[in-house]
């Protein structure tokens, strides 16, 4: 099946820079029925970003000290992750929380335990990094668990790591994010989809940044 791509429009100097959603990469029913465990979560609308909230980092400290004390010595890493874990970036109000334990794909080893905290198994994607993601049990959250050493745990650590010391790139991000989430979308996914180009340019420069910096 072909897919389109997000493309943004080349204004390299401009942080209102457009997106042309004429060819974006948007994953198809059946691809997120696979990973979804139940019904799919339809949106059919925009997406309600929120300003930064103060209160996020303390809802993900009560969050990780809750997975903590469930899984105990499987939690090798707990950190908050997403646009809620970067102070002055407008987010969706739910938490990103990666889980980095030994083995992800070994379900018995961690999950029993998840959800006897009232953790709910909604994603497993084994043929994408041993992906699963948990919703909370009272506070909306997207728990992503992943083994550790997992290259998308640097990853994600490192596009926040740079969100939070980069005005440019956090405005541009956010920037965009507006304009995405003004849209209306089948799927939550999809607006996540459609954010791919961005995120991917950011981590580029960020990995630039690196480099000149010596790391």
């Amino acid at each position: 099946m072909r897919r389109r791509r997000a493309v943004l429009a080349p204004d390299a100097g401009s942080l209102a820079r457009s997106v042309v959603m004429a060819d974006a990469v948007l994953r198809s029913d059946e691809e997120i029925a696979a990973a979804r465990i139940g019904p799919l979560d339809v949106l059919n609308g925009p997406i309600v970003l929120a300003d930064y909230d103060p209160a996020w980092p303390a809802l993900f400290d009560r969050e990780a000290a809750r997975i903590r004390a469930a899984v105990r010595n499987e939690a090798l890493l707990v950190e908050h992750v997403g646009s809620t874990s970067v102070p002055g970036l407008a987010a969706k109000p739910r938490i990103d929380i990666v889980l980095a334990v030994p083995d992800s794909g070994d379900e018995t080893r961690y999950v029993p335990a998840l959800e006897a905290a009232g953790y709910v198994l909604c994603i497993r994607e084994p043929d994408w990094h041993q992906h699963r993601v948990f919703k909370g049990p009272d506070t909306d959250v997207n728990l992503h668990v992943f083994s550790v050493g997992c290259g998308e745990i640097e990853r994600m650590l490192r596009f926040r790591d740079h969100l939070r010391s980069n005005d440019a790139d956090r405005t541009l991000y956010e920037s965009t994010k507006r304009t995405l989430a003004a849209r209306a979308w089948k799927y939550t996914q999809h607006y996540a989809d459609a954010k791919s180009e961005i995120v991917e340019g950011i981590l580029a420069r960020a990995d630039g940044c690196r480099s000149r910096d010596g790391g």
